[in-house]
């Protein structure tokens, strides 16, 4: 691993106005491995989905990249961009793991901006898990608004190497948007269950909604479940099913910033294995 911090590039970039609701809402963001019980000593093939849980839809470029981060018992070290590559309609983060212990490893972009039609809009909200913007437009009148949105998203997987269980699954990575693991999910036994807490901007999220799914070894879907955050942000997550999971929220906002920008987004996922 190297400790080169990425360079910031400019944060907004446009772009086109014809994305469909199908293809926004199909835009979530998540790590996922072969496997996340990994042998000390190795090198880590993370497959960054654009899409589903399930399939990537387009890769992510190394230009969109705000940050990568690996957190394990040596610390805090921040990888090189020449680690993340593309392959079709997938980006592969690759990173060598040291010693034993539970590791985080991140990834975080930069915003971007899309705009909507209304119903567009408005389905979108409803299906993707915002239910308190969709109610905040239709207080205001303005279901039939187009809106345009700032958005960026940032992912997060805990893997356990070897044995040895230790306190990083908890790391905080100071992403706008951040799941944060209270309990080692390696610890954790069927049935049992884990707490996350939410974090926006460094601050704990009360009342987020907050859902989680995922995959069984053979392919089959968790039901998704959705919990609210209680005050100080934090979730549980009830582990009923082997196999990998995601735990994610989106935080959005009414903008109050410059520009013709009517919400702005932060979104968070956070993946691991139940065996």
């Amino acid at each position: 691993m190297t400790s080169r911090r990425l360079t910031p590039r400019a944060a907004i970039v446009l772009i086109g106005l014809g994305v469909t609701t199908a293809s926004l809402q199909a835009h979530d963001f998540f790590f996922r491995a072969d496997s996340f019980f990994v042998p000390p000593q190795s090198v880590v093939h993370l497959r960054a989905l654009n899409g589903t849980f399930s399939k990537s839809e387009n890769s992510i470029t190394r230009d969109r990249l705000r940050d990568l981060s690996i957190v394990g018992p040596s610390g805090h070290d921040h990888p090189d961009s020449s680690a993340w590559s593309t392959a079709g309609d997938t980006s592969v983060l690759t990173v060598k793991v040291g010693n034993a212990g539970t590791y985080v490893v991140g990834a975080s972009l930069l915003a971007r901006e899309i705009t909507l039609k209304p119903a567009d809009f408005n389905k979108y909200l409803a299906d993707d898990g915002i239910p308190d913007i969709l109610a905040l437009r239709k207080k205001k009148n303005e279901l039939g608004k187009d809106a345009t949105e700032r958005y960026s998203k940032h992912i997060k997987a805990i893997l356990q190497v070897g044995k040895k269980r230790d306190g990083a699954f908890a790391a905080m990575l100071g992403y706008p948007a951040e799941l944060v693991a209270m309990d080692n999910p390696y610890s954790a036994r069927l049935g049992g269950s884990m707490r996350v807490r939410a974090l926006v901007e460094g601050h704990p999220s009360a009342n987020e909604l907050v859902v989680s799914g995922g995959r069984t070894a053979t392919g089959g879907r968790f039901t998704e479940k959705r919990v609210r955050t209680n005050a100080a942000g934090i979730a549980t997550i009830k582990l009923n099913a082997r196999g990998q999971w995601y735990v994610k929220f989106i935080h959005m906002a009414p903008f109050t910033g410059s520009g013709k920008v009517d919400y702005e987004s932060k979104w968070a996922t956070l993946t691991f294995e139940l065996k």
